[in-house]
């Protein structure tokens, strides 16, 4: 079953996510882990892996075959000794092979939990010489972020692509939205057509709820305003209002379809 476990709950003070798992020279994984077990954090949490991945092989030690073993994702805690600083660290032994979406909500889903409010992902850029001089390179979601990464010197590379889980974390909200259209339009064309009991829960509650996750949409603001209640009433006006507009407009575009 895809879920997560949090074996514990460590009172966290405005702390931030750092995302890694393998890519290209598995920089990202080992950078991180470096981190990890620089700060000596301590794990809290995972993701479990049955439905997210596939085994294509097995290691051999000493020449004996070893047991299967699924990748494993796991959160770690580290505590800032009062700077306010906390912080996250995800590690994953490896990127889904199913459900990629679903995998990066989950870790959005934690992140809100523990009241994140910034989040960095790791990966390494292929270039065609050897830098003389090693470069960090860098993107973010809002202008502002832009200039602090410019104050701490990192090379800001313009125009590119962000691949795999980085380019999920940072892609996964819109969908409530859209998934609220979708629920308004098939509850206007059932209105209109009756079908089976049946039926109709399989397309609003099993089908609609399953592209959203939008049913623990209440849950996790009540969580997030523990943290930072200002974030929290935010969430609630901009996705109420939001998905209040995509309903509407889903239950009149039902209605001129149908006629």
């Amino acid at each position: 079953m895809k879920s997560v476990k949090i074996h514990c709950e460590p009172e966290l003070v405005n702390p931030c996510l750092v995302a890694a798992w393998p890519g290209i020279g598995n920089v990202a994984l080992i950078a991180a882990t470096y981190l990890k077990d620089k700060l000596a954090a301590e794990e809290f949490g995972e993701i479990e892996p049955s439905g997210f991945f596939d085994i294509s092989g097995v290691f051999v030690k000493d020449n004996i075959v070893e047991a299967l073993e699924l990748p494993e994702s796991k959160f770690y805690y580290w505590h800032s000794g009062g700077q306010g600083k906390d912080t996250i660290i995800f590690l994953s032994e490896a990127q889904p092979a199913f459900g990629a979406y679903e995998y990066a909500c989950m870790v959005l889903d934690v992140a809100e939990r523990f009241g994140v409010k910034r989040i960095y992902t790791l990966a390494a850029a292929l270039t065609e010489h050897h830098s003389d001089q090693p470069r960090v390179l860098g993107a973010a979601s809002s202008p502002e972020l832009l200039e602090e990464l410019e104050k701490l010197h990192v090379v800001q590379a313009g125009n590119f692509y962000i691949a795999g889980l980085n380019g999920l974390l940072l892609g996964a909200l819109p969908v409530n939205v859209i998934g609220c259209f979708i629920a308004g339009l098939f509850w206007g064309i059932l209105k209109i057509m009756p079908v089976s009991p049946s039926v109709y829960l399989f397309l609003l509650v099993g089908l609609c709820g399953g592209f959203t996750t939008f049913s623990s949409y209440m849950l996790e603001t009540m969580l997030l305003g523990r943290h930072a209640l200002p974030w929290a009433l935010l969430n609630i006006i901009v996705s109420t209002s939001g998905g209040f507009v995509a309903l509407y407009l889903g239950v009149l575009c039902s209605r001129f379809w149908v006629g």
